[in-house]
C-alpha cells in the first residue's frame, strides 16, 4: 500500500526521518508527505496561518532537501506533497502556487466555514439548526467546488463534518450523490482517511455509507493515514488494510 497523507515537522507532524522511518516499519512502499499549506491572502486566514504556523508554502523547498536525504535511508519512496487549504475564493493563489511549486502532487482540503476550522465545536454548536445544516450544504458546495477545479489530485477527508459533533449526521444521501458525481467527471480522487478511525470519532472519512455511494458511481479512491506521529502509522495501515480487503477496494496510484 501508499500513504498518500502523512505529515511532518513541516507543518504539524514529527520531524521527517522518524514518520519515514515508521511508514517502512509498517509496510507501506511509500509515503507521501502533504504538509499543511495555505496560501489565501485573505486577512482571516493569514492570521490563521501565523498562529498555527502553517508555513510550507515559503518552506517547502527546504524540506524537499529533507526529503531528498531520505531515498537511500530508508526501504521506499518518499513523495513531495501537499495538502493545501481550499477556499473557491483562493483559486488563482492557488494555482499559481502549485505550478510555481511543482509538487509530486497536491491534496486538498476544506477545513474552514466562516473562516472557522471545522473542528471548532463550540462556534458551531451555537448555531440554530438551521444555521447548521445550511453549512453543511454550504461545506459541500466548497467540497465540489474543489473536486471540480482539477487543481488536485486527492481531496481529502471529504466529509469531515463529521468529526465535529455538532454537524455529525447532516449530510443526506443526496449531498453524497452530488460529490460522487463531481469526482466521478474529475481527475481528482477521494481518499479513506484512517486520521481517526481510532480515535475519538472512530470512523473513517469517508463514511460506510458515503464509501458505498461513491463506489456505485465508479469513483476510484486511495489511502492516507493522516498520521502525525510515528506510532500512529502502523495501526492506520491495518485499518486500511481492513477496509480495503472487505470492499475488495484496488486503491488509485496518484503518483
Amino acid at each position: 500500500m501508499v500513504d498518500y497523507h502523512a505529515h511532518s515537522n513541516y507543518s504539524d507532524g514529527r520531524f521527517l526521518w522518524s514518520m519515514a522511518s515508521a511508514a517502512a516499519d509498517a509496510g507501506f512502499e511509500a509515503v507521501g508527505f502533504a504538509d499543511h499549506c495555505t496560501v489565501s491572502e485573505r486577512d482571516a486566514m493569514q492570521r490563521t496561518r501565523a498562529r498555527m504556523g502553517f508555513n510550507l508554502d515559503r518552506t517547502y523547498e527546504r524540506r524537499r532537501e529533507g526529503i531528498a536525504s531520505l531515498d537511500d535511508r530508508f526501504d521506499l519512496t518518499v513523495y513531495d506533497a501537499v495538502e493545501m487549504d481550499y477556499d473557491p475564493r483562493d483559486e488563482a493563489e492557488i494555482e499559481a502556487f502549485l505550478a510555481d511549486a511543482g509538487f509530486d502532487y497536491a491534496v486538498g482540503s476544506v477545513h474552514y466555514l466562516e473562516d472557522v476550522n471545522v473542528h471548532f465545536e463550540g462556534y458551531f454548536a451555537a448555531k440554530s439548526d438551521e444555521e447548521r445544516a445550511a453549512l453543511a450544504d454550504r461545506y459541500v458546495d466548497k467540497l465540489v467546488a474543489l473536486v471540480e477545479s482539477e487543481l488536485f489530485a486527492v481531496a481529502a477527508h471529504p466529509d469531515l463534518l463529521e468529526r465535529n459533533p455538532a454537524f455529525r449526521g447532516l449530510f443526506s444521501r443526496d449531498h453524497y450523490v452530488r460529490v460522487a458525481e463531481a469526482f466521478a467527471g474529475s481527475r481528482t480522487v477521494p481518499e479513506i482517511n484512517a486520521g481517526r478511525v481510532l480515535d475519538d470519532y472512530g470512523d473513517f472519512h469517508p463514511t460506510a455509507e458515503f464509501l458505498d455511494v461513491l463506489l456505485d458511481h465508479g469513483v476510484d479512491v486511495t489511502l492516507g493515514t493522516d498520521s502525525h506521529a510515528p506510532d500512529e502509522l502502523a495501526p492506520r495501515a491495518r485499518e486500511l488494510q481492513r477496509v480495503v480487503d472487505e470492499y475488495g477496494i484496488d486503491p488509485v496510484r496518484v503518483v
